[in-house]
Parts: structure tokens; sequence; C-alpha cells
């Protein structure tokens, strides 16, 4: 008679499937995102606890661990959040029928109107705290907000240039110049409370921005002939 075949134990170091367990209430989920967004600007990251992100949000402590497993994942979730609602991802889209200017005009426009909210302001001044800048937060807090638009600007500007509509050699050092082209004296003075410069408008101040941006990597007239030929 032939020998059974043995099951092999499952060694230590295996991982398991995860259980599916309960779905999670995308409602609670919500509203804990939303007041950690409040708590977190209104006392800061070390003061804040997820007792009192919970009570704020209405659920369970475990209700919060169970949706963001800790308070760090739980800031960079929100900060993730409220970059993505200002700046969604439909903005970073080809849209080849969308003229290049008028694309870059959009994103300027949102860019500008999300650093220069109440909450982007408190947040950055919140990254720049003794307390974050000593701990790995702000290098954190930048892969989920400022690289993530970066990356998605990138992206853009890539399919733009396979259009030919523009001549850029380093993209994603093109992407970070369009951003601080953006912020300008403007955000600085914003987040060091300085009184703000009245010479023009935000919205001439984002159009000589894409001016500058498009006479340095607008496509040259006769440039798509030159390398047809």
């Amino acid at each position: 008679m032939s020998a059974r075949p043995t099951r092999q134990p499952a060694s230590a170091g295996a991982s398991k499937p995860a259980s599916p367990g309960r779905p999670k209430d995308l409602a609670k989920g919500a509203a804990i995102l939303e007041a950690a967004k409040r708590m977190f600007l209104l006392h800061g990251y070390e003061r804040m606890s997820m007792d009192q992100i919970a009570a704020e949000a209405g659920v369970s402590k475990l209700t919060v661990y169970s949706h963001y497993g800790d308070k760090q994942t739980l800031f960079l979730e929100a900060v993730k959040a409220h970059c993505e609602q200002q700046l969604p991802e439909a903005l970073f889209e080809p849209s080849p029928a969308t003229p290049l200017r008028e694309r870059l005009l959009d994103i300027a426009a949102a860019f500008h109107a999300m650093i220069s909210s109440p909450e982007a302001v408190a947040g950055h001044r919140l990254m720049c705290t003794p307390q974050i800048a000593d701990s790995p937060l702000p290098n954190l807090f930048w892969e989920a907000g400022p690289r993530r638009i970066q990356n998605g600007f990138a992206a853009l500007l890539q399919r733009r240039i396979e259009a030919g509509e523009l001549e850029i050699d380093d993209v994603p050092r093109a992407a970070v110049q369009f951003f601080s082209l953006l912020k300008g004296e403007f955000h600085d003075r914003l987040v060091m409370g300085c009184a703000l410069e009245t010479t023009g408008s935000v919205d001439e101040h984002l159009k000589a921005s894409i001016e500058m941006f498009l006479r340095a990597y607008g496509q040259r007239p006769g440039a798509a002939r030159t390398r047809a030929s």
C-alpha cells in the first residue's frame, strides 16, 4: 500500500491569506479622515492621539485602527486626500483636445488654490516645527503630497512631448520648476505671515509663470520639420 502524502506544516514565516472580515464602513472612514485633518492642523501631530480623533469622528478607537492602522498612516492619508481633492488625477490626464496653455492654467489655478488654503499653510508650518522636522514625517509627507503631484505633472509633460508640443530634456526637473514658479514669493510670504504684495493679481502671476515655462520648453517653430528631415 502506498504511503499517504503527508501534509507539510506551514512555516513560521509563511504569510497567511488575510481574512476578508467585515467590510469597512466607508462613511466612518471618511469621517475619521475629516476629523484627522481638523485635529492635526489645530493641535499638531505630536499632541494628537487616536483616542481624540476617534472622539472627534464619533467612532471607537478600534474603528480608527481598523481603517488606518496607526497615527502616522492616518496623517499621511489625510495629506494625500487633501492633495487629491484639490488636484484630482483628472487634471493630469492626456486630454489631447485641450490646448496645452489651457491645461497648464487649469493645473496652475488648482495648485495655487491648494497651497494658499489655510489648511495647506498650517500643514506647511507644522512640517517645520522642531518636533516634526527631526522625525521621518517630513519625507513621508513629501512623498504623499508634493511628490505625487510632481509625478503626475511629469507624466503629463511626457505625453505632451510625445505629441510634439514641448521640448524637455529633464522632465522631472521641469516639473519641479513649474511648481516653483507658481509658488513664487507669494507662498513664502503667506507661510511666514508677511503682508502680501499687491503688485498684480494672482491670475496675472499664474499666466506670467506659464508663459515663462513655455518660453523655456515650448516647441520651437520649425523644430518638428527639422527632426523629420
